[in-house]
């Protein structure tokens, strides 16, 4: 095992902790401006965002990428896994840092939080970009067809209890590092992110919390707060918003995320980054910024 020190890496960025909906988070922000929040995905936690965190700030902007919760350096909390908490969660930061909305930016398990968020809290919503994750009511569907569940097989080992986290971290987490090879395109992680994912998902509770966001995914499809759920998410997203989704992405088909946007009722881009998978912001790191920084400098961002 590893301690949360793994994730304090040093950088042009600050660390500190907040406090928000009574659960302590970890960020890392840099820069000053218009807040720009940035949730991260699967299995990973804030620095898959630095290459944001210095362009955005450098752009004129204040990136702050914080640890979801149980994640990283963040609060391993018994419960609080389910979608509707995750968007208190970045609705309190956003709150807990000062500003009346922000940009907001997620990436896998992140964008499904995002996408929450904006149709939960769209006051605290300024704009909302998502990266490789559909709207929540279009990947519902999608897991029910044979290509995208193929796609998302993983998850479905996710579902049994205790073994899939003691697999995860198996001899040092190398099944991680096996994952992201699998989802990523090709030449996609080096070392240095392949070891850095690793030791953070063998802090104690990461790993198990980790899965409780997909737990809550799965089981909750027939029950009561997952039908609310999804009866909220049916509401139209009011902001503009940004949809990227990388080209060779296996684990959710380009396929499945188009079409997303029929859920938003503001203006709406979709960008397919070719010769990416599932962490275009990552693979590619100068053609995400130059797509997340252009949407955001964009005044009418209506195409």
């Amino acid at each position: 095992m590893t301690d949360e020190s793994a994730v304090l890496i040093d950088g042009p960025w600050t660390h500190r902790t907040v406090s928000a909906a009574g659960t302590r988070f970890h960020i890392a922000e840099a820069g000053s401006g218009p807040l720009v929040l940035l949730l991260h995905g699967f299995p990973q936690f804030w620095w898959a965002w630095s290459a944001q965190l210095t362009a955005l700030s450098a752009a004129g902007y204040r990136a702050v990428a914080v640890d979801l919760r149980g994640y990283g350096a963040s609060d391993k909390t018994p419960r609080g896994y389910d979608l509707g908490t995750a968007a208190a969660d970045a609705a309190g930061l956003v709150r807990a840092l000062g500003a009346a909305d922000a940009v907001v930016v997620g990436h896998g398990i992140g964008g499904m939080a995002a996408w929450t968020m904006a149709a939960y809290y769209p006051k605290a919503v300024r704009r909302l970009a998502v990266l490789s994750m559909p709207h929540p009511t279009r990947m519902r569907a999608g897991m029910f067809r044979l290509c995208q569940g193929w796609a998302g097989r993983d998850l479905l080992g996710f579902q049994v209890p205790m073994l899939p986290e003691r697999r995860l971290i198996a001899d040092g987490a190398e099944p991680i590092a096996r994952m992201l090879h699998r989802w990523a395109g090709p030449g996609w992680p080096d070392k240095e992110a392949e070891l850095r994912y690793r030791e953070a998902f063998r802090i104690p509770g990461v790993a198990h919390c980790a899965l409780e966001y997909y737990r809550w995914l799965f089981r909750s499809q027939v029950r009561p707060d997952g039908l609310r759920h999804l009866r909220r998410m049916r509401r139209p997203i009011t902001v503009p918003t940004l949809q990227v989704h990388g080209g060779l992405d296996p684990f959710v088909l380009p396929r499945t995320a188009r079409g997303s946007g029929r859920h938003v009722d503001a203006s709406y881009r979709w960008r397919l980054i070719e010769g990416t998978g599932h962490f275009p912001h990552q693979e590619q790191p100068e053609r995400f910024n130059a797509v997340l920084i252009g949407w955001l400098d964009d005044t009418e961002p209506d195409t």
